[in-house]
């Protein structure tokens, strides 16, 4: 049976578009059942329905405007969040580029089976603002290389998980902020694309 991938994004999804153009040109033997976006401008919202992907938009926002506890707020927002995802049956679900961190109460409904990409090497610069961080300690203390890993997500752990695969990306003496962030992005697409191929198959 072909693998079942769903795909939280939150924002342009080229992420999301690699893996599409993967599944249509044979690298990547699987099938892309949903999307699920947090940000209703999302253009992976339109990337995935000009495919035919079925697709959802959940905020956060009203979770935490009915609460004053943000921490319950987003624990209840992350189990209607699993609970749309399950219902694409997913062996697989893929964060690329989602912006908001997962608690247990999604993550416990796909263990082993939650794969998140970063614009980072193990251990440096979490969170949402690698690539700044990496061009501004390049200046700041002469950083000569970033990087991409793809890891899984077993916990509420930031960027942390057990690594699957990671590529160096040198930063150069030519380079701007513009051109160091296109190359991690040309890296993450293929990078992404072997590790979700290279998991499905032992899966």
């Amino acid at each position: 049976m072909t693998p079942r991938i769903a795909v939280l994004a939150s924002g342009a999804g080229s992420n999301l578009q690699a893996l599409l153009d993967a599944v249509s040109d044979g690298r990547l033997d699987a099938e892309i059942v949903g999307v699920i976006v947090n940000r209703p401008d999302a253009y992976a919202l339109q990337r995935a329905r000009a495919n035919g992907i079925p697709t959802a938009f959940l905020d956060l926002r009203p979770y935490l405007d009915a609460s004053d506890e943000p921490v319950q707020a987003r624990r209840r927002y992350d189990a209607d969040l699993a609970a749309i995802a399950s219902r694409r049956r997913p062996d697989l679900v893929v964060l690329a580029g989602w912006m908001h961190l997962l608690t247990m109460e999604f993550l416990g409904c796909f263990p082993g089976r939650v794969m998140n990409l970063h614009p980072a090497l193990p251990g440096e610069f979490p969170g949402a603002h690698a690539i700044d961080d990496a061009w501004h300690a390049h200046f700041s203390d002469g950083l000569d290389r970033t990087g991409v890993m793809v890891h899984l997500v077993p916990d509420e752990g930031v960027d942390n998980g057990p690594v699957l695969a990671t590529r160096v990306v040198p930063i150069r003496a030519d380079d701007d902020r513009e051109s160091l962030e296109a190359r991690i992005h040309a890296v993450e697409h293929d990078l992404l694309v072997r590790t979700v191929a290279e998991f499905l198959e032992r899966a």
